[in-house]
């Protein structure tokens, strides 16, 4: 019984409807290991599995995003930073929603992050 490389799995679970960026994450894990894959994106190995596996519940845009920014380096034009990764840019995001007077950067990302038209998709 051979061991099912993460590029079969992808094939086999996505089908023909495969996205580019689950085909890219395949390769990403097997040139080095999907821990490692894991680990550089910032989520745990069981998480891109179930991705690869087609049977992630959460928010995929949300890890296509991260994907994009860490193996493809995505960018996009922040308002207060300029030109950043989509998974840099996702993580001020999600720690600009809590104001922090103390740290000034945080302070400018709160303002900046609730104007932009890029945070507009996760508002309630």
């Amino acid at each position: 019984m051979s061991i099912e490389t993460p590029i079969e799995k992808a094939c086999r679970c996505w089908g023909d409807d495969m996205p580019d960026w689950i085909d890219g994450l395949a390769r990403a894990c097997m040139d080095s290991s999907q821990n490692k894959v894991a680990k550089e994106m910032g989520y745990s190995a069981a998480l891109v599995s179930n991705v690869l596996a087609h049977r992630y519940p959460g928010d995929m845009e949300r890890v296509e995003a991260v994907y994009r920014g860490v193996f493809e380096k995505a960018v996009v034009d922040c308002p207060a930073l300029g030109e950043l990764g989509m998974d840099v840019c996702r993580n001020w995001r999600r720690k600009a929603k809590r104001l922090n007077p103390a740290n000034s950067q945080n302070v400018m990302m709160f303002r900046a992050c609730r104007s932009c038209p890029l945070n507009q998709e996760e508002k309630p």
